[in-house]
This record gives structure tokens, sequence and C-alpha cells, in this order.
């Protein structure tokens, strides 16, 4: 152990006035980081501008008033509550819990779904796009080459893209994208109908005696294409509240996906003499979810299966696929932007078909940021489980009883108007410091 100096100091962290000092002509420097603080991190804050007023409903006596232009930043702020990461972490953050809560809730009871989900068979599917030519890939936990004849670390750039980019499909890769929602809707279809069929029973007859529900999120391959991670589960007539019937198991469930994925597709148009078809790939993986609280030792349980899915429902096309997080308005924007040169070539091919008039439905044009998918990312069967809507008015719920409400006889009158999005350059200096962590060593940096 070294000795003791008694002549070293500690640094300390300079208050926020010292490191940034154009905060000192602000009013109300506390009532400033107070409000900042609310924010609980939020990277890009909704602006607004307006008032509340409290009145006396018998007198017409102002209690309370609460202008935007009297607050310490001169406006209402309030949290953005985008979902990807790359627009606001600390907002993705809160999505990805209620995201976890919603799917745990679908597997093992909570949340007003009753405990006895968890006997219900269930599974858990990963559906992925064919192949539209060789791209750069790592294998057998990266140990083996690629074709390319390179072992590539994970990180690598390569890794997703075309070994051969000129001979590469982008019509058939931005055309499935496109397709993938449709071609899950008759994912389901079949499932439905091979369950039917198992059971000995017509299809119109399942809804009385079984019903498939299922919570499910979309992530991007590295090479651009769509994917989805799906938790299955075969209820009673009623949903959750009812058990399934005693034919049902996890493993016909698991066997239902596997013929079900054999058999949907989708017809696309005809572009170039070619007749698009699409269907899944050949990378399909079913496992069935087991019970942590029956199963001892068990490996795909539901916490496990909650936290995967939620982690991917906050992953967008630009931290997975390297593409944009906003919408083109012309097509020479492209050139501004720093992205890779497959996901560019994906948007440029996206960009090209939305011209076709046979192909408007698609609205290419306006999802060609998103390599054509239009789809929704997290999705589920109304029977699955409680909704984020219910998970956030029961936090709302209950920070309002931590919050004096106004007496039965104020009258509330409030005006509020959309002024912008994010923060000044000064305030987003502050608010680093707020929150701590790397972004706050980063803003004392910058201040110093």
């Amino acid at each position: 152990m070294p000795p003791h100096n008694p002549t070293t100091t500690i640094p300390r962290p300079e208050p926020a006035a010292a490191v940034l000092p154009s905060f000192t002509g602000y009013r109300d420097l506390l009532g400033l980081i107070r409000q900042l603080s609310s924010l609980g991190g939020c990277a890009r804050p909704i602006r607004l501008e307006g008032h509340r007023t409290e009145l006396d409903a018998f007198t017409g006596e102002i209690l309370r008033e609460l202008k935007s232009k009297e607050l310490p930043a001169g406006h209402l702020l309030v949290r953005c509550g985008n979902r990807r990461t790359t627009r606001c972490p600390s907002c993705a953050e809160l999505y990805r819990q209620d995201t976890y809560h919603l799917i745990a809730a679908g597997l093992r009871g909570g949340k007003n779904i009753p405990d006895q989900v968890a006997t219900h068979p269930r599974v858990f599917a990963t559906l992925t796009a064919p192949s539209y030519g060789p791209v750069h890939g790592r294998r057998v936990n990266g140990s083996a080459r690629c074709r390319c004849g390179r072992t590539h670390t994970k990180g690598d750039p390569l890794l997703g893209t075309p070994l051969d980019p000129d001979r590469y499909d982008y019509t058939g890769a931005v055309l499935w994208n496109a397709h993938a929602p449709a071609l899950w809707a008759r994912l389901m279809l079949h499932l439905r109908r091979t369950i039917a069929a198992a059971a000995g029973i017509p299809q119109r007859l399942l809804h009385k005696v079984a019903r498939v529900s299922y919570a499910k999120v979309a992530e991007y391959q590295q090479r651009g294409l769509i994917h989805f991670h799906a938790v299955i589960r075969l209820d009673g007539p009623a949903g959750s509240y009812t058990p399934p019937p005693a034919w049902a198991t996890p493993e016909m469930l698991a066997d239902g996906v596997h013929a079900a994925a054999a058999r949907a597709h989708v017809d696309g148009p005809e572009i170039d003499g070619r007749t698009y078809s699409f269907g899944f790939g050949r990378e399909l993986d079913v496992k069935v979810i087991q019970s942590a609280a029956f199963q001892a030792g068990a490996t795909i349980t539901e916490g496990k299966v909650a936290g995967y899915v939620a982690k991917y429902a906050t992953k967008g096309a630009a931290s997975a696929a390297g593409t944009l997080d906003r919408r083109l308005k012309l097509i020479a924007e492209l050139g501004q932007e720093t992205i890779p040169e497959h996901a560019a070539h994906m948007i440029r091919t996206a960009w090209a078909l939305g011209a076709r008039r046979d192909l408007a439905h698609l609205k290419l044009r306006a999802w060609a940021h998103m390599l054509g998918f239009r789809g929704h990312f997290s999705t589920k069967t109304r029977a699955y489980s409680t909704t984020l809507g219910a998970l956030r008015a029961a936090r709302a719920a209950w920070q309002s009883r931590h919050t004096p409400d106004p007496e039965p006889t104020t009258l509330v009158l409030a005006h509020w108007a959309y002024d912008g999005t994010g923060l000044t350059p000064d305030l987003e200096r502050l608010a680093a410091l707020i929150g701590g962590g790397p972004a706050r060593e980063q803003a004392v940096t910058v201040g110093a």
C-alpha cells in the first residue's frame, strides 16, 4: 500500500455557474436546474408556450397562474417520448422498460393478466429474410472465415455488406422489407389453419375453442433486412383468462409455426421481366418458453425472453443497418449524410422504386430512410397482454397521487402550443452536467 502523502489534494468538480458562466444571466438558476432535472435526461424535449390558469369557479378569482415565458427556461418542457436510442436514450430506456413489462405480463401474469397464463403453450420465434446475395459475415461465433477469406471482428464495417454489390439484388431486398408486414399477417393466417387442422376442427370454429395471441418486434439485420422476434401463445377462447384445450401443447404450437413459416408467401410486382414472390428465409428458430416458477434450471424463461424482445424494441434502422432516422424530402439530401454505401444504395433503390405507379401503395419514398419497411416496430394482439397506454396511464396516475390536486371548485383553463424541439446549446450543456456520467464529463470538458 503506498504511503499517505498529506500534500496531495483531491480535485473537486467546479459548480455549474463556474463551468458555464453564461448562466449567471438567468433569473433563477436553481429553478432552471430543477426544470431540466424533471425531464429525466430527455435529449430532445418538446418546447411548449402558453399558460395554465386556475380560477375559483364561484368568484372568478385567479388562484394560481403559470405562464411559459415566466418559467426559468422560458418554455414549458416535456419529454419527447421517442423510442429510438439514436434520438433520445432516456426516453428509449423508458419505452424499453414499458415493453419489458408488457411482454412479461403476457408470459407470467400481472398488470391485470391472470397468473395462470404461465401454464399456456408459448414459443419464442425468430423469423429472418431470405438471401438476396452473399454478404460479409461472422460464423461459428466469429471463429470461421468469411467467404471473402477474412475473419471479421465484431463491429467490422464490412459485416452485412454484399461481397459483390453489382450482383446484389437491391430491388428484391427493398421490396422484401416493404412486404414484410403483409408476410407476417400471412404467417398468422397459416398458423391458425395449421392449428385447426392438427386439432381436427374447421378453421372457422377455431376461435370457439382456442385463440392465438402474440407480441412481436421487428429488428434490422446488419444487411438492412427486417427480421421478427415474436412471443406466440395459445389461449382458450377468451384469451389469457381461459385455459387452452387439452390438445394444445407447446410442441404442437412450435410445429405449427414451422409449418406456417414454410407456407407463408406474398406475391410481389413484376419488375424488368422478373415476378417477385416473398417468403421467410431458411434460418427459422422456434424455442418453447419454459416457466422459471415450475421448471428448475429452465434456460428459455419468461424474464429472459421479455428482456430480449424489449431490447430490440428501441433499436431502429440507424443503429443496426447504419441508415437514417429521419425522412428524406429530396434524394439529394442523401449526399449530405455520412452513412454506409450499402444503406445508401438501398435508400436510392427505394426512392427509384417509389416513382413507379404500380408500387404507389408501398409509399417507398416516404419510407426510403427505413429501407422500405413501413410497419410498426412493436405490435401485439389485443388479448396478449396489457397495453403501453395502460402502463403510461398507471404511471401518470401514480404521479398525480403525489401532486397536489386543485380543489373541486377550481376551474382550470390551459392553452399550450408547440414551439419547437430540443434545447439551446447552453441548456444542453447544463442538462448534461445535471445528468451525470459520460455526458457530464463531456460537458465539463467542453466548458472548462
